[in-house]
Order: structure tokens, then C-alpha cells, then sequence
């Protein structure tokens, strides 16, 4: 089967338990093909769990959820090493973060040392305890959930932790239609309705084939061009780093694999810009964590630059 073929029976897959969100959908998919993360920023309710575990259902693998509470410690995520029944040697044993797919929920709820133990896992691909370096699952992605900031009991993430998000969105809600379908459905769909899954290595076709899509130097000129605005624009107080460009470049490879071509062009650059850069930007008369202030920059920024002809 083709890498395309794979890609749609996975979309599938999910859009037949998250009704009406097929944008969100597609670029859930993107950062799972450009091996990156993905944070989802909303109210309860309105369906973050359930796209996750569909996610985890369509590239069929592993899949832990972590309820993050400001009582979480950084070994409930990781693992811990255990001593053995002899109690002459200690052996580690894994935590939630060993599966292909880990929900960590409400992550804002959790302290910073908490959250600071996502970020070796979440970058290097790897846990160390103890001075032992132990590998996570391939392909492993963390999709994490936080509340709006003015929900009580939270904790902003830092930037460090942000920067390590490929794409940032919001679930919304539904259409008055596709509320009417959950409703009827009860809620959603039980998986033995649902289309098979995907193995992780059909999972390594697809990062395979995004990898191989190719960026015309004069896109990758406007996706320059589009960074270092950021870092010059009044309407900024910081631009985006190298490593947010890379993000934005690996994300439009995915793009443009999703829509069935070999070859990026500057719309997956702009439709990208947003999700991929407003959370790695801060915004002049904004918060520290307000991208609808950034996410306004960035479109006007957009509007002013030139594509390539």
C-alpha cells in the first residue's frame, strides 16, 4: 500500500470518532508525520482525550494517559528504579512516558519540575534515571492538553517546555451538526466500528515519505525571509529561534505529503505559520502566553511579506 493509502486510512480512522474537526485532524497528523509534538489549549469537554486516543488507535500503538495534579512527581512520569526481591540490585521500571502515544493532560496543572521531566523525553527521545539513558517507543508523541490561564490552579508552561511543541491548537466546537451526530452516537464510536489501524513501521513509511518531499529554494527563501521578520518586527519582542524554523520546515513537508504532493509551496508555509510559530513568539502588549496577540502579529506579518512568484 502506498504511503498516501496509509495516510488517508489513518485520517480516517480518527474522523470517524472526531466529528467536524477535520483541519484539526490533519494537522494532529502532521506533527505525529514530522515526528513533533502536539499541545491542544481548551475548555474541558470538547473532545482533546478522545482525539488522543483515537491518534494512538490510527498509527496502532501504545497509548498512556497522565493526569498531570500539582502532586505529580517527575518519577510517576518517567519510571523509577525498583529493588529486586534479592535486594542486592535495583531495576527500572518504566513510567507512562513508555508508549507510542502519551496524553498528558491538564499539563498546566502540573509544577515545573514536573513538567521539566518532559523535556529530555520529548527532544531526545530518550529517559534517563539514575544516569541510565533508556529509549522511548518509535514513533512516540506527546499530545498534552492545558486550560485556558484563567483557570485556577495553574502553572504557565515555561518556554523551554513550549518550544518542544511542533504545532499548538485548539479543539473548538463543534458545528451544530456534528454535535448533533455525537449526541446521536452517544457520545462516539466504539473501536471495533472503526477502520484498522496503522502499524509503527507503516507509521515509518509515512515520516519516510515527508522526509523525501522536496522545498524549492526560493520557499525555503520565504520561510527565511518570514523568521528573520520576526526577529526585526516592532509588533515583536522576540522572533522565532532556529529551532522554530526547523519546526515550520519539517511541519510544511508533512503538509504538503498530506495533500498528496512531492513539493512545498508558500501556502503550506503561511497555513503552518500560526499553529507552528505563535506559541515560540512573544507579542508586544500581550502576555506571556498569549498567542491570540502573537497569532495577530504573525497574520499581519504574513499579509505584508511577499510570497515568490
Amino acid at each position: 500500500m502506498s504511503a498516501h493509502n496509509l495516510y488517508v486510512r489513518a485520517r480516517q480512522r480518527i474522523t470517524a470518532v472526531v466529528r467536524g474537526k477535520d483541519e484539526v485532524v490533519e494537522l494532529a497528523l502532521v506533527a505525529i508525520i514530522a515526528e513533533g509534538h502536539l499541545l491542544l489549549e481548551d475548555v474541558p469537554g470538547v473532545g482533546k482525550t478522545t482525539l488522543a486516543t483515537a491518534l494512538a488507535q490510527a498509527i496502532g500503538g501504545s497509548f498512556h494517559r497522565v493526569q498531570f495534579t500539582s502532586d505529580l512527581l517527575p518519577g510517576d512520569i518517567t519510571g523509577v528504579p525498583m529493588l529486586e526481591a534479592d535486594r542486592q540490585s535495583f531495576r527500572f521500571r518504566p513510567g507512562p512516558l513508555f508508549a507510542n502515544v502519551v496524553l498528558a493532560d491538564e499539563i498546566n496543572r502540573g509544577t515545573p519540575k514536573t513538567q521539566s521531566a518532559l523535556l529530555e523525553a520529548m527532544n531526545e527521545r530518550r529517559v534517563t534515571v539514575d544516569g541510565h539513558s533508556h529509549p522511548l517507543p518509535t514513533p512516540f508523541l506527546v499530545l498534552a492538553t492545558q486550560n485556558p490561564h484563567d483557570f485556577h490552579g495553574t502553572f504557565p508552561l515555561p518556554d523551554s517546555q513550549l518550544d518542544r511543541f511542533l504545532i499548538r491548537l485548539s479543539m473548538g466546537y463543534p458545528d451544530r451538526e456534528a454535535e448533533r451526530a455525537i449526541l446521536r452516537s452517544g457520545g462516539g464510536r466504539f473501536a471495533a466500528e472503526l477502520p484498522p489501524g496503522l502499524t509503527p513501521e507503516e507509521v515509518g513509511q509515512l515520516v519516510a515519505a515527508a522526509q523525501a518531499v522536496r522545498v524549492h529554494p526560493a520557499v525555503e527563501d520565504y520561510l527565511l525571509d518570514l523568521v528573520a521578520r520576526t526577529r526585526v518586527d516592532p509588533r515583536l519582542l522576540r522572533g522565532v529561534s532556529t529551532r522554530g524554523a526547523d519546526a515550520l520546515y519539517r511541519a510544511a513537508k508533512a503538509l504538503a505529503f498530506a495533500r498528496q504532493r512531492d513539493f512545498v509551496i508558500p501556502e503550506d508555509i503561511r497555513q503552518l505559520t500560526v499553529p507552528v510559530l505563535a506559541h515560540r513568539v512573544l507579542a508586544r502588549g500581550g502576555g506571556d502566553q498569549d498567542t491570540e496577540v502573537a497569532a495577530g502579529a504573525l497574520r499581519e506579518l504574513l499579509w505584508e511579506l511577499p510570497p515568490p512568484p
